[in-house]
C-alpha cells in the first residue's frame, strides 16, 4: 500500500482556499440598506391673503375640542381689554410669538398646495413643525392650528378675534346715567 504524502505548504493552500470559499458564500447578493429618501419639499406658493391683513389688535383664546369653538370665539372677543398685537416685521412678515417663546419673531405667511396657508419661520417649508395652519380667516376671525402635535396638545387651536377698528381703542362700557331726583312740589 502506498501512502500519499502531503506537504505542509499544500495543506496551507487548501485551508486558505476553504476560508476564501466560505467567505464568498456568506456574501449577499442584496445591496445594503440605504438612507430613506428625504420627504418631498412642499413648494411655497403665495398665501391666500397678504401679511398686512392680520396686522392689528386681537382678542385671543384657544380650544381643544371642536365643540368649544363658538364659546372660545366669544371668549376671544372679550379678550380685547388686553389684546394680542400683531405688527409688521422689518422685512415684510408679521411679528408673532412661536411656541414657548417670550419675545415675538418675524414670521411669514406661506401658501401651499390645496389653497392652504401657514404662518411660520421663513426658512422652513410650509407645514413645518413650527408653523401654524390657517384654519379660517375672514378679516374678523383668525383661527390657527399648531402643526407640532405636542404643541397643539398644550396650546390648542388659537382663535383671534379682531378688536374694533384699526387704530381705535375699544369702547368703554357705558354706565347708565344717574337719575335726577324728582323736583319737590311748590307749596
Amino acid at each position: 500500500m502506498s501512502r500519499f504524502k502531503t506537504r505542509p505548504s499544500s495543506l496551507l493552500a487548501i485551508a486558505a482556499l476553504a476560508v476564501v470559499l466560505a467567505g464568498c458564500s456568506s456574501l449577499s447578493t442584496t445591496t445594503p440598506p440605504t438612507e430613506p429618501p428625504p420627504p418631498p419639499v412642499t413648494p411655497t406658493l403665495p398665501p391666500a391673503f397678504p401679511s398686512q391683513d392680520i396686522v392689528g389688535r386681537w382678542g385671543l383664546a384657544a380650544y381643544h375640542r371642536d365643540e368649544d369653538r363658538a364659546r372660545t370665539e366669544a371668549a376671544a372677543a372679550g379678550g380685547c381689554r388686553q389684546p394680542y398685537v400683531i405688527t409688521m416685521g422689518p422685512t415684510g412678515g408679521v411679528m408673532m410669538h412661536l411656541a414657548d417663546q417670550s419675545t415675538p419673531t418675524e414670521l411669514r405667511l406661506k401658501g401651499a398646495p390645496g389653497g392652504k396657508t401657514y404662518v411660520g419661520p421663513a426658512e422652513d417649508p410650509p407645514g413645518s413643525q413650527q408653523d401654524r395652519e390657517v384654519v379660517q380667516f375672514d378679516g374678523r376671525v383668525l383661527i390657527l392650528r399648531w402643526m407640532d402635535p405636542e404643541v397643539q396638545g398644550r396650546y390648542g387651536t388659537m382663535v383671534y378675534v379682531r378688536c374694533g377698528a384699526e387704530g381705535q381703542k375699544p369702547a368703554k362700557p357705558r354706565r347708565p346715567a344717574a337719575r335726577k331726583p324728582a323736583p319737590k312740589p311748590k307749596t
